[in-house]
């Protein structure tokens, strides 16, 4: 068996809507910084492409556990592990839909993985500590979806993550939505609509007419919505003014609940941007640039450090070494300790 890092073995986990991934890591004890990212070092990962369903009771936390113990097992006896010092779980929903998940999972995984520490958190904080670790600030997490998150480590300021009926603005699904939207006025000759998208829908969607039937079935309506975001980038990067007029908006509602979430009472507070969003490049950065120059003119905006599984690992790690200093919060971040009285 493999000796111990100083500080143990700890698996990190990252439930979303794109799937479950699943890290073990090394704990260094002892290492300085303000990211426990800093300490942790991730040795192996696996990935399951099937994101983890929900339910009447939210979470399916059976779902989770029959995918989490065997990739945790065999993380851990590719590793030369014995046990597992802490285990950090992200999870899409986990405020709103988390229950059965924390009802379930301390038990299961202390019975499985003989497990001293569990931390079940929102992926908004996970996604939080990947990108700035424990450090006061604000992240803004967008791709399908959108959300950001704020802390001044003493609680939690959250801003949209309504989902795509009632919120995400600024999105993937929200820009995909008003790009579909202009094409369809320009197919119906109202104003606001753009030749360009139009043109885009009618390669990859078939005749415009057929799009609703296409969209309103299906249960991924989200990620259908933000597969076209890309296109309004594209259109707008080549001068499309409708494409454009709507990635400067997106800009605006990223800008405005990043301004919402930002410690207030701190000397340049750092913002991070994460999630596959940003990877749209300029059309949506130059002008997501201005927007947060104007509101947040005392903010340093930052590269995020890493990415949410990333953030799972340095909250692990964190928790082994008794240095977690994020706000515990219900549905936002809960720890629990397993006494050795406890233990079977």
């Amino acid at each position: 068996m493999t000796p111990p890092p100083d500080g143990g073995w700890v698996l990190g986990v990252d439930s979303g809507g794109s799937g479950l991934r699943v890290a073990l890591g090394a704990v260094a004890e002892g290492a300085a910084g303000d990211g426990d990212g800093d300490r942790v070092r991730a040795l192996e990962s696996v990935a399951f492409e099937e994101p983890v369903p929900t339910g009447p009771g939210g979470i399916d936390a059976d779902h989770l556990l029959a995918r989490l113990v065997p990739a945790a097992e065999g993380l851990l006896g590719r590793a030369g592990a014995d046990r597992l010092a802490a285990v950090a779980v992200g999870a899409a929903g986990m405020a709103t839909l988390g229950d059965e998940l924390r009802a379930g999972l301390p038990g299961a995984l202390r019975r499985s993985l003989g497990v001293d520490r569990l931390a079940l958190a929102a992926d908004a904080v996970t996604a939080y500590a990947g990108a700035l670790g424990q450090r006061p600030g604000a992240v803004v997490a967008a791709g399908t979806g959108l959300i950001a998150l704020g802390t001044d480590l003493s609680g939690w300021r959250r801003a949209d993550g309504w989902g795509h009926l009632l919120g995400d603005c600024g999105s993937g699904a929200w820009i995909g939505r008003a790009g579909l939207e202009a094409a369809l006025r320009a197919h119906d000759g109202r104003r606001g609509g753009s030749a360009a998208l139009l043109a885009r829908v009618e390669a990859l969607f078939g005749p415009p007419a057929t799009l609703p039937g296409r969209l309103y079935p299906r249960t991924d309506r989200p990620a259908v919505l933000a597969s076209f975001a890309p296109e309004v980038a594209r259109c707008g990067a080549g001068g499309d003014a409708v494409s454009a007029a709507i990635l400067a908006r997106a800009a605006a509602h990223i800008a405005d609940a990043a301004a919402a979430v930002c410690p207030p009472g701190r000397d340049e507070p750092e913002v991070a941007l994460t999630g596959g969003l940003f990877l749209m490049g300029d059309p949506l950065l130059v002008p997501l640039r201005a927007e947060l120059a104007e509101r947040l003119p005392y903010a340093r905006t930052v590269a995020a450090s890493g990415g949410p599984l990333d953030g799972a690992l340095a909250v692990a790690a964190a928790l082994a070494t008794d240095t977690l200093r994020l706000p515990r919060e219900p549905g936002m971040l809960v720890t629990t300790r397993l006494e050795p009285t406890d233990r079977t």
